[in-house]
């Protein structure tokens, strides 16, 4: 029993032709070095990539985990642009016992890589040993790595990710599909990256505005 739950575990962490095809839909460009899909949409589409430690073109790389779902890069880029990564490093400079959680999760972070790597033959990539993502063991320095985390891992893990779900969970939660329309579908899937950089900003919604979270008072906030 359990060697066939590992089976189908490892089969739906591996990335399809499809699978890569909406990665760079959602992304905007072609995706590279993707090696497993560790969170799923409950239509199946990715949530989350995971990039091989060391890429083709043999350059080190500690950021394992790479939100791609558009709907919900676009809540988590609301938290950021409304300072909730400065109130979470004031609490982990307050918050000893949230600071060991958060030191809990970089270390898994840093073996759930070194399994990834093992798993797609890259091995030990000792240039980045020691370091995770995010801001990780200390600091938090981008939302999405830890939500990308969370969203990997599973609940209980990542504890500044887990809350950053829940801040967002007005606009998207895991038991609902947001998929339709959050991507063009039409047409050939990028096969040119016209960006040095990835999608860390608020990317396009295509027929979606940003999302406006609901006050307590069942208003709007900007």
């Amino acid at each position: 029993m359990e060697a066939n739950q590992a089976e189908a575990a490892e089969e739906s962490r591996r990335p399809t032709p499809h699978d890569l095809d909406v990665l760079s839909r959602q992304l905007g460009r072609p995706v590279r070095d993707v090696v497993e899909i560790p969170a799923r949409c409950v239509c199946g589409n990715p949530l989350v990539a995971a990039t091989a430690p060391r890429l083709s073109n043999g350059t080190p790389f500690p950021t394992t985990f790479y939100l791609t779902h558009p709907v919900i890069t676009a809540a988590v880029s609301r938290l950021e642009a409304g300072g909730t990564m400065n109130t979470m490093n004031d609490r982990l400079e307050g918050d000893e016992p949230l600071a060991g959680e958060y030191r809990s999760a970089h270390e898994a972070y840093l073996a759930a890589r070194a399994a990834i790597g093992e798993r797609c033959g890259i091995g030990a990539v000792p240039e980045i040993d020691g370091i995770s993502a995010g801001g990780m063991p200390t600091r938090v320095k981008c939302l999405h790595v830890l939500v990308g985390h969370s969203l990997a891992a599973g609940p209980g893990v990542n504890p500044l990710g887990d809350e950053a779900l829940e801040l967002i969970s007005d606009w998207w939660t895991a038991d609902r599909c947001y998929c339709a329309g959050a991507w063009d579908t039409t047409g050939q899937a990028p096969d040119r990256d016209l960006s040095r950089h990835g999608p860390q900003g608020l990317p396009d919604i295509v027929g979606r505005p940003a999302p406006v979270r609901k006050s307590a008072t069942g208003g709007t906030a900007q």
